[in-house]
């Protein structure tokens, strides 16, 4: 029998459907919405996720329309499609396009998953899957009827169902339960990890993350999967359940070699992204230091991270729970160093504040004080710097009496300071005060196998920071990486990967024809590269050739290879292309297994 109340089946099971939801939204890369029959929102993504328990705003006419015709509604143009004809709400609407599909419990509707597109992107990958995406949710409506009805018998929310969306999956995943043991995965994620169902299903596997991040399921980051014997670098993102974890692997993995982690530096210290050795001595030589209240000089080129050392340095001692307070010295006007430094009372010269003003020194109190780019104070300002260092107080301007302080020194430069004392521009006696523990920082083309891993680290960094989707990056992208000197250093990769996240189109991979012109420039010579992939570069030999008989070849092979692999991402992988691209060819020749 259905449920009699409409409105509360569906609450009824809504920490299933806020779960589901957050899954759905990652693995689709759209927003998603979800109402009861009354139009009450039970869960949602993006602008929708703050609004549940509340009915939608405007005439939700598209909500409607697949509740009352209990059938499954595509718009791909909203403002043109003809049942938007008439909507108040049409010119202040941000939705491009819209899939609603039907809950259905024995011919009662009794909710609506939605799924929308806010941006371009989205909406060009609802018009180019909208079968495949359609698909899915369908599953997950499934998911809702049998928690709703209780016929998932035994299996929990891993029952037949949610095995069956794992399978058909085009994006690798892999369930494990509390104890880090297999439940489910997939041929996708089989073929990722190179091994078969019989020697995981059932066995403990670990997953971390490579690089320190926050909140690790908000993301793409590379992570060292570990069983039996084995450790493979995968790229995916963690979803956390109360008896589950689901790990969704992204669509391209480079496979890096696995780095040596005898020795592994400090895991608190894990947020200094880099595995190479001389990185590695870096970080052992943190650990040692960092607990001593000895002045630190850092020299380095720019754009090494000299500020996350410090910062480092400061989080690994007794002061981390004080002021870390940084001050870029070439940044400051030398007229309003002292000030600005050092502080001043009320009334201490024209313009003043009338309430005067609480140096960056004394700020740092009982903390950290960071002074970058140390090499371009003015020699005045050197002298009381070195005083306020030597008495461990400072003397606000207009003040009568200093202020003790109590801060660690960490200074740093990318200037060369001897060269600066021979020439009379920097102080010889300050300089032995600050260099108490010198640091350096190597440059990023001597750090060899780092790149790779701070380059996915950034992609994820900045496709979050757009709010882009996580795209993949060639394997012949990632060893052309190496050949180029990185002037800029790690602040430099940051730039380049901000500008391909940028520059890539949605779902496709950032390839060699995406590298700007400095880049490619700046490369060392290397060999040509391979034969190219099938299907992706068929190309018409001869002005005689015909083009339709070519693409009839290309169609030909696509039915073949969806014939053989009723998971998409496998026929891509065995054309030799994308997955993005197996969609377009797909939509463009109409092509589907028998």
């Amino acid at each position: 029998m259905p449920p009699t109340s409409t409105f509360s089946v569906l609450q009824q099971i809504q920490p299933t459907i806020l779960r589901f939801t957050k899954m759905l939204a990652s693995v689709l890369q759209v927003e998603v919405e979800i109402v009861d029959a009354n139009m009450v929102r039970i869960s949602g993504t993006g602008p929708y996720a703050k609004l549940t328990g509340k009915r939608p705003n405007g005439s939700s006419r598209l909500l409607s329309h697949v509740l009352k015709e209990k059938e499954e509604k595509i718009i791909i143009q909203s403002r043109v499609d003809p049942l938007c004809e008439g909507c108040t709400d049409k010119s202040i609407c941000k939705e491009k396009a819209f899939i609603g599909v039907p809950i259905m419990v024995q011919h009662a509707c009794v909710g609506v998953i939605s799924l929308v597109a806010l941006s371009p992107e989205q909406q060009l990958r609802i018009k180019e899957n909208s079968h495949e995406i359609s698909e899915y949710v369908r599953y997950i409506s499934n998911i809702f009827v049998s928690k709703i009805v209780g016929e998932q018998g035994g299996g929990g929310e891993f029952g037949e169902i949610f095995t069956s969306l794992i399978e058909n999956m085009d994006q690798g995943a892999l369930v494990l339960d509390e104890n880090e043991q297999v439940r489910s995965i997939n041929a996708v994620a089989l073929k990722q990890l190179n091994c078969t169902q019989e020697k995981i299903l059932g066995r403990m596997v670990s997953i971390r993350p490579r690089t320190y991040q926050q909140d690790s399921s908000s993301g793409y980051l590379q992570h060292i999967v570990s069983f039996a014997d084995r450790r493979e670098i995968i790229i995916g993102q963690i979803h956390n359940g109360p008896n589950h974890q689901l790990f969704l692997m992204a669509f391209h993995q480079p496979h890096p070699a696995i780095p040596d982690e005898q020795g592994a530096s400090d895991p608190r210290i894990s947020h200094i992204i880099g595995e190479s050795k001389p990185m590695r001595t870096l970080k052992a030589l943190l650990t040692r230091v960092a607990a001593s209240p000895s002045s630190v000089l850092i020299v380095s080129e720019s754009g090494t991270g000299k500020e996350v050392v410090a910062r480092a340095i400061h989080e690994l001692s007794g002061r981390k729970n004080r002021p870390f307070v940084a001050i870029n010295c070439a940044a400051i006007p030398e007229a309003l160093q002292e000030s600005e430094l050092f502080g001043y009372l009320k009334g201490a010269f024209t313009g003043a504040s009338t309430t005067g003003k609480v140096g960056l020194i004394e700020s740092a109190n009982g903390g950290t004080l960071f002074l970058d780019e140390i090499g371009d104070m003015s020699l005045g300002m050197q002298a009381k710097l070195l005083r306020a260092i030597e008495n461990r107080e400072v003397q606000p301007v207009g003040a009568s009496k200093p202020i003790p302080v109590d801060i660690r020194i960490i200074a740093a430069t990318h200037q060369k300071l001897e060269q600066f004392i021979a020439e009379g521009k920097f102080r010889e006696d300050l300089f032995y005060r600050i260099n108490v523990i010198p640091l350096s920082i190597p440059p990023l083309r001597e750090r060899q196998g780092d790149i790779e891993l701070l380059a996915h680290f950034f992609i994820n960094l900045h496709s979050k920071r757009i709010g882009g989707v996580y795209p993949g990056i060639s394997p012949e992208v990632i060893k052309l990486l190496p050949q180029y000197h990185w002037p800029g250093n790690v602040r430099e990769l940051s730039n380049l990967m901000e500008y391909l996240v940028n520059v890539v189109p949605s779902g496709e991979i950032i390839d060699e024809s995406l590298l700007p012109p400095n880049i490619t420039a700046g490369l060392r010579p290397r060999a040509a590269s391979g034969p190219e992939k099938i299907v992706e570069n068929i190309r018409v030999c001869d002005e005689g050739a015909s083009i339709t008989v070519l693409e009839n070849m290309e169609r030909q092979m696509i039915e073949e290879a969806l014939l053989r692999h009723k998971n998409k991402k496998l026929a891509a992988d065995e054309l030799g292309i994308g997955i993005a691209t197996l969609y377009r060819k797909i939509n463009k020749y109409a092509a589907k297994p028998a």
